[in-house]
């Protein structure tokens, strides 16, 4: 398999990956319709990040980290629980008039980033993700080192399309919604991902 064809297919499954709404999609489309397409896109970003690192974690072989996540991996989703849990309230209780005043990056980009990559990064079964992954692509690890950066940045390239495309229309929609609109924005999706850190802790019992 050529270079080239290993990196489209590894776009793919990294749009493949972003793609499912999951607590981290709801936040970055709150983000992007709340705030603008900058903020929404590097919170997006974040995520593509926290699914790079972990990939390269499995790629190099890394069985210390690996090992002590996964068997971190019940502490680490309950402070994912309670982080995802803060960001609902935060998310519900916001006021969406920073839009109006010039402020499209409140909250600033580089904490949109940061708070998602934290959040991504509290699902350590990614590793296990990105190793059935390289299964199928036959990857054989560090002595593969250019093949498996390959797929790795494949991945990223593809999760960061996808959030690309999602800020450039999130951000057209919010162009067109007034503050009342975005309030109720703002509202649903801090109800859903408080719904999502319950549901979250809850598989944790």
């Amino acid at each position: 398999m050529t270079a080239a064809l290993l990196f489209l297919k590894s776009v793919i499954i990294g749009v493949a990956i972003a793609a499912p709404v999951g607590p981290v999609g709801i936040l970055c489309i709150h983000r992007t319709l709340a705030y603008g397409r900058r903020t929404g896109f590097l919170s997006g970003l974040g995520a593509a990040t926290a699914d790079a690192l972990y990939g390269l974690i499995a790629v190099m072989g890394l069985t210390v980290v690996s090992g002590f996540l996964m068997a971190h991996q019940f502490w680490i989703q309950v402070w994912g629980g309670v982080f995802l849990l803060l960001l609902g309230w935060k998310t519900f209780t916001s006021q969406p008039a920073a839009l109006y005043a010039g402020g499209l990056d409140t909250p600033s980009s580089v904490k949109g980033f940061l708070s998602v990559f934290l959040l991504t990064l509290t699902n350590p079964m990614t590793i296990l993700a990105f190793i059935a992954i390289f299964g199928v692509f036959r990857v054989a690890g560090p002595e593969d080192f250019l093949t498996s950066l390959t797929v790795v940045s494949g991945v990223f390239s593809g999760s960061a399309l996808w959030w690309g495309i999602l800020a450039f229309v999130g951000g057209w929609i919010s162009s067109r919604l007034g503050p009342d609109s975005l309030k109720i924005i703002n509202r649903a999706a801090g109800i859903v991902l408080t719904i999502f850190s319950v549901l979250f802790l809850i598989d944790l019992i």
